[in-house]
């Protein structure tokens, strides 16, 4: 019987790659904490939530996975209206790409629900442990327990210890903003529209939430100033609530009427990162791999992505090859590197775009917004670029 390769982390990412290799036939086995998901009252949401891509729907389906989600806490986005900091706008449609969503928004503790389910129901060899190292042959463990492998996969996210111990390069640039995420009470409905303001303040979006009971929700991603964030964090609740609906009234009020905060409210720093994602024997996949900003909703559409094609090359290797052979994984590093590339350019090139507020730049910005919602054509190519 063979090494089994080794998952280290069970963030979605991390599921994902221990579910998918099994599925493969490929013996697997995955290094992680087991932590419980914290319980949730009926209407309370997971303020950390992510747009899905038709890709990674489809991977998810592909994986037995999608079905599993609970229907009623996904929310299908149809449309997407996108504000410049002046009279810039764009608007894209689903229809304009013959495409039914352009993605779907879903909790991140939905997404880990279905995906430990999925691994239980796979057998998947879950480890409750923690990687430590790399010993002669394979991963040394906190328990003091050691596996041989011929492959190991860092999947523990921007902090990924794997990912330091395999010396791989590393590269990190921190914005100076910070993610301020929280949901909102809103009195129209949104009607799967998603909302964009690109202001002096920083990007802000509404992404649609399934309505509760008693409101119409969306859920807030602003990307806002670190100092600012810093001030808003330092109020009490009530005070923090206020503001947030205060200055949100007036970008929103017009589309979503009165707007109240319905949850906590957290923050975290924003980073520009990117690995060189491969070494002997380590392949690194999502955010150990690489952090763009999260302005386009791509993050986790990028984490899957790898997993996919990390599954493909895995599959498809020559069968005298070991999966850690470094001509197998830079098939992998090659077939990324584009698609993460272009990503970060256009992520990082538009926050630094919209961060300058020189009135030249605000105005050719403007009527570059002005001038994509008048060509069918470029947002049709928007839109298929974002469903890959």
């Amino acid at each position: 019987m063979s090494d089994p390769i080794v998952v280290c982390g069970a963030g979605i990412v991390g599921l994902s790659a221990a579910l998918g290799l099994s599925r493969a036939g490929l013996d697997t086995v995955l290094v992680a904490p087991k932590q419980p998901l914290p319980s949730k009252a009926p209407g309370v949401y997971c303020p950390r939530v992510y747009a899905l891509s038709p890709a990674s729907q489809r991977f998810l389906a592909e994986q037995g996975v999608w079905d599993m989600l609970d229907p009623q806490r996904i929310t299908a986005v149809e449309s997407m209206q996108i504000y410049g900091d002046a009279s810039g706008q764009v608007s894209l449609n689903a229809w304009q790409a013959a495409h039914d969503q352009l993605a779907w928004i879903i909790e991140s503790d939905e997404l880990e629900r279905v995906l430990r389910q999925a691994v239980q129901l796979f057998r998947v060899n879950w480890l409750d442990d923690r990687f430590e190292n790399f010993a002669q042959r394979g991963v040394s463990l906190a328990s003091g327990k050691s596996i041989s492998a011929p492959l190991v996969i860092g999947a523990e996210g921007g902090q990924s210890v794997v990912r330091q111990a395999a010396g791989i390069a590393h590269h990190s640039k921190p914005y100076g903003y910070a993610g301020v995420v929280t949901h909102l009470r809103v009195d129209r409905p949104h009607q799967g529209t998603a909302f964009q303001w690109f202001t002096s303040d920083g990007i802000i979006a509404f992404l649609p939430m399934p309505d509760t009971s008693d409101a119409h929700q969306v859920s807030l991603v602003w990307s806002m100033p670190q100092d600012q964030a810093d001030t808003l964090m330092a109020l009490d609740a009530a005070a923090r609530a206020e503001w947030l609906a205060l200055r949100l009234k007036v970008l929103a009020g017009h589309d979503l009427g009165t707007i109240s905060v319905r949850s906590a409210v957290y923050a975290f720093p924003l980073f520009c990162e990117y690995s060189d994602m491969v070494a002997p024997g380590v392949v690194l996949v999502g955010d150990a791999a690489h952090r763009v900003h999260p302005l386009a909703g791509q993050g986790l559409n990028l984490g899957l992505g790898d997993v996919q094609e990390l599954l493909h090359v895995l599959v498809s290797k020559e069968s005298y090859r070991s999966p850690g052979d470094m001509r197998v994984l830079s098939r992998y590093r090659r077939a990324r590197a584009e698609p993460v590339l272009a990503m970060r350019t256009v992520t990082d090139g538009l926050h630094r775009l919209f961060a300058v507020q020189a009135p030249p730049v605000v105005m050719v910005r403007n009527l570059g917004m002005q001038l994509v919602d008048r060509l069918p054509w470029v947002k049709r190519r928007l839109i298929q670029g974002a469903s890959r």
